[in-house]
């Protein structure tokens, strides 16, 4: 059965007032475009939760759509602090828990099991249990040393980009992979968008690529270039400009006001953002193609 339908309808749909909302991808595959439409829509009082915010929660949190942030690392990447969510938590008005890298997953893949929580090796972050009481220690019950335990993650809503999926769905995605597939799985809606849709029998020529599958997917939206200023493995490569333009941004009330008239409220949707790009910049994060060695999965 065909899932698809557009990011607008989408988010309408499937993310409301109060929701945590998971926006997968590490490094590349981060979808802003579904972020941009979250905060046309005006929603409020979100609960977002990621493995490394990203400018995409700084813009959100900007916009009004956050009461609480959960996360592990939150920066600007390579260029310093996430100004406006820091602010934010130093002033009180944003409610947050902060994890290690690895507490995070874990939480995700206890979600993803069907489990209240997961046992994790200690770790040299001992500040992080001392203001995070969700971070506990118990006796290993084999007689080893304790244990540090983390409670499970099950998002309302998690929202995967991926590189190319079929309309039911099944999606293939490729490069730094992240916690795209435990977000997935323990999510209670998923929304997939996708660098492009593809017959079923593209998905299905490469079986082990699938990585997310059409029964955790709710909803399936075409949606090109939807990580800019992230990338997309394959398909254009990281505006690392306007990671730099964003740190300046994010320094003034005035110009975050500005920057999201502009270029969320301002634009319908993903489309015209990119031809609002210009041509300069779709040239500059153009890539040269560079396939993988054929496999054979042979016949029978």
């Amino acid at each position: 059965m065909s899932k698809l339908m557009t990011v607008s309808d989408a988010i309408a749909k499937y993310v409301a007032d109060g929701d945590s909302v998971y926006a997968a991808g590490f490094t590349h595959l981060i979808p802003f475009a579904a972020g941009h439409e979250i905060i046309r829509q005006h929603k409020r009082e979100l609960v977002l939760a990621r493995a490394t915010p990203d400018l995409i929660y700084d813009q959100m949190t900007a916009a009004g759509c956050a009461r609480k942030v959960i996360f592990s690392y939150m920066g600007n990447p390579g260029v310093g602090s996430l100004r406006i969510v820091r602010s934010a938590i130093e002033q009180g008005k944003l409610e947050w828990e902060e994890y290690s890298h690895f507490g995070m997953i874990t939480r995700l893949q206890a979600g993803a099991s069907g489990l209240p929580f997961l046992p994790m090796n200690q770790t040299a972050a001992i500040d992080l249990e001392k203001v995070n009481p969700n971070i506990k220690r118990i006796a290993d019950p084999y007689g080893g040393k304790d244990v540090i335990v983390v409670p499970a993650l099950n998002p309302d809503v998690a929202i995967v980009h991926v590189q190319r999926a079929d309309k039911e769905g099944n999606a293939h995605l490729w490069g730094i992979i992240g916690e795209q597939k435990e977000a997935a799985f323990a999510a209670k809606k998923v929304i997939l968008t996708a660098e492009e849709i593809v017959d079923e029998s593209v998905i299905r020529s490469d079986p082990n690529r699938t990585l997310i599958p059409a029964i955790v997917v709710d909803a399936v939206c075409p949606a090109p270039y939807s990580c800019h200023p992230s990338y997309a493995q394959g398909y254009y490569d990281r505006d690392n400009e306007f990671y730099l333009q964003w740190d300046k941004i994010s320094d003034s009330a005035e110009a975050v006001k500005s920057y999201l008239d502009e270029w969320v409220y301002g634009v319908k949707d993903r489309e015209e953002y990119w031809q609002k790009l210009g041509d300069e910049t779709h040239k500059r994060l153009q890539i040269k193609s560079k396939y993988s060695e054929r496999i054979n999965y042979g016949e029978y």
